[in-house]
């Protein structure tokens, strides 16, 4: 007799979302577009010039298995926004991690704003993300990830969540900033001073570009709260922490304004 338990194989998700930009005169046009699986991407009307994408997961978050990656190609001289329908969310997971791969280049005197709203993170999750940039030329870049730890309203802080977040970014092949933010789930990266703190919310926002020095003070007189910023190069960093989402949110939602290439937040952030 075979007593041999049956194999479980969950459904998981797959997705991919692909989308390439040219430059029209001052417009900036849509080239090409794909999508397979839960990844969506719609193209919402502009007043402006620019091209804005919001990219959507329509497996309604993600969880252990799961596998979706976005590329999106700036060609010279164009202006792309790119946003979310909603936050983000990441469940508990049974073993393996959700994988996020991330892909974007951004052409010669090009602008690419990469702003996502907030991952939240239950209890139990795993996700694996990578942000992977090439600049051409005189590009700008200007980036956000933001982080909530379960959710505030539901007293929960997901304090068993684990995360890999690995940034490259690269202008003419050459790396010009690279990290790594990892949670394993430990206490001590929940509660210790030099860390989050008791913080249940955490973000970086970035901006690569000739106008970084130019933005440093500006962007200084407006921090608040537990949040820095510095310049390195032609990169200003600003890192922020909150007890809430909706205090991070308020910390760092006038500094995105500041630093994106559109001068405001994304409309889908204000709903």
């Amino acid at each position: 007799m075979n007593l041999a338990l049956p194999i479980v194989r969950h459904q998981r998700a797959r997705g991919e979302g692909r989308l390439i930009a040219f430059a029209d005169g001052p417009r900036t046009r849509l080239a090409e577009l794909y999508q397979e699986g839960c990844a969506k991407i719609r193209l919402p009307n502009t007043h402006d010039a620019s091209l804005q994408a919001v990219l959507i997961n329509t497996a309604g978050g993600l969880t252990g298995g799961d596998e979706v990656g976005w590329q999106v190609e700036a060609a010279a001289n164009t202006r792309v926004v790119l946003t979310t329908q909603a936050c983000e969310r990441v469940y508990r997971s049974l073993g393996d991690d959700a994988k996020v791969r991330n892909r974007l280049t951004v052409g010669a005197g090009a602008q690419l704003d990469w702003l996502p709203q907030e991952t939240i993170l239950f209890d139990g999750a795993k996700l694996d993300r990578t942000l992977e940039v090439d600049l051409g030329e005189g590009a700008s870049f200007c980036a956000v990830e933001a982080i909530l730890l379960g959710r505030e309203a539901m007293g929960e802080a997901a304090r068993n969540a684990c995360l890999r977040d690995t940034w490259r970014i690269r202008r003419n092949g050459r790396l010009v900033h690279a990290e790594a933010t990892q949670l394993a789930g430990e206490a001590a990266e929940r509660d210790a001073l030099s860390l989050l703190d008791g913080s249940l919310a955490f973000a970086t926002v970035l901006l690569v570009g000739p106008e970084a020095e130019r933005k440093l003070e500006t962007v200084r007189a407006m921090l608040t709260g537990r949040a820095g910023a510095s310049l390195v190069g032609d990169r200003l960093i600003v890192r922020a922490m909150a007890k809430s989402g909706l205090a991070l949110r308020r910390m760092i939602g006038p500094i995105i304004a500041e630093l994106s290439g559109a001068g405001t937040l994304p409309r889908l952030w204000h709903m």
